[in-house]
């Protein structure tokens, strides 16, 4: 499947996939973000980063927790975003310089409005992950992450339903995509591939 995300961004800027990601993971992470919404261990979700970050329930209402290798569930999952690291690094020369990513958990009637990950020049976000946990998603349960066309905002490439398995990858910096309004509970692992931004003697600094 590797080769084919790649032709995929490639040619078009972003890449979908079903039945990616090991159906056990998935059941697994899928339990362990349930664990964490059960036990109020989630931050709610803000904007903006540094200075700028902000609660903005009427532009995204998720909530999020950090991967942090603290589970074997999550240290497959980043051992898989390494190595596909490793290969968009050979095949497309990119130089991605590590990957972070955050459980992402929308309650019912939650959505995340029209946006880019990055901004161009502005940021070190290269290229966006999605990985959908929820096993079973019905047609009718929303929460589908839609990708829009960069030149033509109303015009829409992809709907993407939140199914466990599923995994998507896009350019961060030109394709805008929001999450639409979802149903039922909502479970996904966002993640980003990133270059190194130290500028004066600051590690990463906030842009």
């Amino acid at each position: 499947m590797v080769p084919a995300l790649i032709e995929g961004l490639v040619k078009q800027g972003w890449f979908v996939g079903t039945d990616m990601i090991d159906a056990g993971l998935c059941q697994t992470l899928m339990q362990e973000i349930q664990h964490l919404a059960r036990h109020d261990i989630l931050d709610e979700a803000g904007i903006g980063r540094g200075k700028q970050h902000h609660l903005r329930k009427d532009i995204r209402g998720d909530a999020i927790h950090w991967l942090d290798r603290e589970s074997e569930a999550q240290r497959l999952y980043l051992e898989a975003m390494a190595y596909l690291q490793r290969e968009l690094n050979q095949a497309l020369y990119l130089g991605l310089f590590e990957y972070e990513a955050h459980f992402a958990h929308y309650p019912p009637g939650a959505f995340y409005q029209r946006h880019l990950d990055s901004f161009r020049g502005r940021a070190n976000r290269v290229i966006s992950t999605v990985g959908y946990l929820n096993p079973d998603w019905p047609s009718d349960g929303g929460g589908e992450m839609v990708i829009y066309a960069a030149d033509d905002p109303a015009r829409e490439l992809a709907r993407i339903p939140p199914s466990a398995g599923t995994f998507a990858c896009f350019l961060s910096e030109t394709v805008p995509h929001e999450v639409l309004p979802t149903r039922l509970p909502r479970a996904s692992i966002a993640g980003w591939f990133r270059r190194n931004a130290s500028l004066g003697g600051l590690v990463d600094p906030a842009r």
